[in-house]
Protein backbone atom coordinates (compact mmCIF):
# COMPACT_ATOMS: atom_id res chain seq x y z
CA UNK A 1 0.00 0.00 0.00
CA UNK A 2 1.01 3.59 -0.57
CA UNK A 3 2.26 6.12 1.86
CA UNK A 4 -1.16 8.10 3.39
CA UNK A 5 -1.26 11.24 1.91
CA UNK A 6 -2.12 14.68 3.68
CA UNK A 7 -5.20 16.34 2.31
CA UNK A 8 -6.96 19.61 2.81
CA UNK A 9 -9.22 21.41 1.18
CA UNK A 10 -10.29 25.03 1.01
CA UNK A 11 -13.17 27.09 0.44
CA UNK A 12 -12.55 30.84 -1.08
CA UNK A 13 -15.57 33.04 -2.54
CA UNK A 14 -17.93 30.40 -3.29
CA UNK A 15 -21.50 28.70 -2.20
CA UNK A 16 -19.61 25.27 -1.09
CA UNK A 17 -21.54 22.85 -3.72
CA UNK A 18 -18.02 21.60 -4.35
CA UNK A 19 -17.68 20.48 -0.99
CA UNK A 20 -21.16 19.32 -1.10
CA UNK A 21 -20.31 17.11 -3.49
CA UNK A 22 -17.18 16.04 -1.97
CA UNK A 23 -19.40 14.86 0.56
CA UNK A 24 -21.82 13.25 -1.97
CA UNK A 25 -18.47 10.53 -2.27
CA UNK A 26 -20.61 8.68 0.94
CA UNK A 27 -19.04 5.53 1.67
CA UNK A 28 -16.49 5.87 -1.04
CA UNK A 29 -15.28 8.73 1.18
CA UNK A 30 -14.74 6.32 3.71
CA UNK A 31 -13.06 3.68 1.51
CA UNK A 32 -10.25 6.63 0.16
CA UNK A 33 -9.55 7.34 3.71
CA UNK A 34 -7.51 5.07 4.79
CA UNK A 35 -4.84 6.60 2.60
CA UNK A 36 -5.34 10.12 3.59
CA UNK A 37 -5.69 12.46 6.78
CA UNK A 38 -7.56 15.67 6.42
CA UNK A 39 -5.51 18.26 7.94
CA UNK A 40 -7.41 21.19 7.21
CA UNK A 41 -10.97 21.99 5.55
CA UNK A 42 -14.08 23.83 6.37
CA UNK A 43 -15.42 20.86 7.29
CA UNK A 44 -12.97 20.40 10.58
CA UNK A 45 -11.86 22.82 13.42
CA UNK A 46 -8.43 23.51 12.15
CA UNK A 47 -7.53 26.83 12.19
CA UNK A 48 -4.67 27.41 10.38
CA UNK A 49 -3.01 25.79 7.42
CA UNK A 50 -0.49 23.10 7.93
CA UNK A 51 3.03 23.38 7.09
CA UNK A 52 3.15 21.03 4.49
CA UNK A 53 0.22 19.16 2.77
CA UNK A 54 0.44 16.82 -0.15
CA UNK A 55 -3.09 17.91 -1.93
CA UNK A 56 -5.54 20.53 -1.47
CA UNK A 57 -8.79 20.95 -3.09
CA UNK A 58 -9.98 24.61 -3.48
CA UNK A 59 -13.17 25.87 -4.24
CA UNK A 60 -14.17 29.37 -4.77
CA UNK A 61 -12.64 32.45 -6.95
CA UNK A 62 -10.39 35.48 -5.20
CA UNK A 63 -12.40 37.71 -4.44
CA UNK A 64 -11.33 39.54 -1.45
CA UNK A 65 -7.72 40.10 0.47
CA UNK A 66 -8.87 37.47 2.56
CA UNK A 67 -8.62 35.08 -0.28
CA UNK A 68 -5.84 36.28 -1.78
CA UNK A 69 -3.71 36.24 1.34
CA UNK A 70 -5.17 32.11 1.99
CA UNK A 71 -4.80 31.30 -1.72
CA UNK A 72 -1.16 32.12 -0.97
CA UNK A 73 0.05 30.26 1.74
CA UNK A 74 -2.11 27.76 0.46
CA UNK A 75 -0.17 27.79 -2.22
CA UNK A 76 3.12 27.95 -0.43
CA UNK A 77 2.47 24.92 1.66
CA UNK A 78 0.92 22.51 -0.67
CA UNK A 79 2.58 19.72 -3.18
CA UNK A 80 -0.57 19.52 -5.70
CA UNK A 81 -2.99 22.07 -5.77
CA UNK A 82 -6.24 21.27 -7.78
CA UNK A 83 -8.89 23.88 -8.86
CA UNK A 84 -12.08 22.17 -7.86
CA UNK A 85 -15.55 23.72 -9.30
CA UNK A 86 -16.19 26.55 -12.22
CA UNK A 87 -15.45 29.26 -9.67
CA UNK A 88 -12.16 28.27 -9.20
CA UNK A 89 -11.46 28.00 -12.97
CA UNK A 90 -13.34 30.59 -14.43
CA UNK A 91 -14.39 33.17 -11.21
CA UNK A 92 -18.25 31.80 -12.39
CA UNK A 93 -21.13 33.44 -10.68
CA UNK A 94 -18.83 35.50 -8.30
CA UNK A 95 -16.98 37.49 -10.86
CA UNK A 96 -20.38 38.55 -12.13
CA UNK A 97 -19.52 42.03 -10.12
CA UNK A 98 -16.71 42.12 -12.33
CA UNK A 99 -18.85 44.18 -14.69
CA UNK A 100 -19.11 46.98 -12.03
CA UNK A 101 -16.75 46.91 -9.24
CA UNK A 102 -16.87 45.94 -5.80
CA UNK A 103 -18.55 49.56 -4.68
CA UNK A 104 -22.18 49.12 -6.42
CA UNK A 105 -21.94 45.46 -4.84
CA UNK A 106 -21.81 46.85 -1.15
CA UNK A 107 -23.75 49.78 -1.67
CA UNK A 108 -26.39 47.12 -2.29
CA UNK A 109 -25.83 44.80 0.72
CA UNK A 110 -24.97 47.68 2.68
CA UNK A 111 -27.18 50.31 2.34
CA UNK A 112 -25.42 52.39 5.06
CA UNK A 113 -21.48 52.63 5.26
CA UNK A 114 -20.01 48.91 5.48
CA UNK A 115 -19.61 48.14 8.55
CA UNK A 116 -15.62 48.38 9.75
CA UNK A 117 -14.78 45.06 11.04
CA UNK A 118 -15.39 41.36 9.76
CA UNK A 119 -16.33 42.69 6.00
CA UNK A 120 -13.29 41.63 3.99
CA UNK A 121 -12.41 44.02 2.08
CA UNK A 122 -13.07 43.29 -2.00
CA UNK A 123 -10.23 42.97 -4.97
CA UNK A 124 -11.11 45.21 -7.98
CA UNK A 125 -11.45 42.33 -9.54
CA UNK A 126 -12.82 38.53 -8.93
CA UNK A 127 -9.95 36.17 -10.25
CA UNK A 128 -9.75 32.28 -10.80
CA UNK A 129 -7.45 30.51 -8.85
CA UNK A 130 -5.24 30.13 -11.60
CA UNK A 131 -4.82 34.06 -12.52
CA UNK A 132 -2.79 34.22 -8.56
CA UNK A 133 -1.07 31.18 -8.49
CA UNK A 134 0.23 28.73 -10.17
CA UNK A 135 -2.88 25.37 -10.09
CA UNK A 136 -1.84 22.10 -10.77
CA UNK A 137 -5.37 19.98 -11.43
CA UNK A 138 -8.62 21.69 -13.03
CA UNK A 139 -11.66 20.23 -12.22
CA UNK A 140 -14.53 22.07 -13.78
CA UNK A 141 -18.16 21.61 -12.92
CA UNK A 142 -20.67 23.52 -11.23
CA UNK A 143 -20.66 21.72 -9.03
CA UNK A 144 -18.00 18.51 -10.18
CA UNK A 145 -19.99 15.37 -10.02
CA UNK A 146 -19.47 13.25 -7.06
CA UNK A 147 -17.46 10.78 -9.26
CA UNK A 148 -15.67 12.79 -10.98
CA UNK A 149 -14.16 14.12 -7.84
CA UNK A 150 -13.70 10.69 -7.05
CA UNK A 151 -12.08 9.63 -9.64
CA UNK A 152 -9.45 12.91 -8.89
CA UNK A 153 -8.91 11.68 -5.30
CA UNK A 154 -8.27 8.29 -6.70
CA UNK A 155 -5.47 9.20 -8.73
CA UNK A 156 -4.13 11.92 -6.57
CA UNK A 157 -3.73 9.74 -3.67
CA UNK A 158 -2.03 7.24 -5.76
CA UNK A 159 0.38 9.87 -6.65
CA UNK A 160 -0.54 10.42 -10.13
CA UNK A 161 -1.98 13.46 -11.57
CA UNK A 162 -5.56 12.57 -13.38
CA UNK A 163 -6.59 13.40 -16.77
CA UNK A 164 -9.99 14.52 -16.99
CA UNK A 165 -10.34 14.42 -20.70
CA UNK A 166 -14.18 13.25 -21.28
CA UNK A 167 -14.74 12.34 -17.51
CA UNK A 168 -15.75 16.44 -16.33
CA UNK A 169 -16.88 19.88 -17.75
CA UNK A 170 -18.25 23.06 -17.03
CA UNK A 171 -21.59 23.80 -15.87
Amino acid sequence: MSEIKTLATAWLDGCSGCHMSLLDLDERLIELSSQFTLVHSPLVDRKTFPEHVDVTLVEGAVASEDDLKKIRKIREHTGVLVSLGDCALTGNVSAMRNRCGPGPVLLRVYPEPAPSEGVPALLDRVRPVHEVVPVDVFVPGCPPSAETIYQVLVELLAGRIPTLEGVAHFG
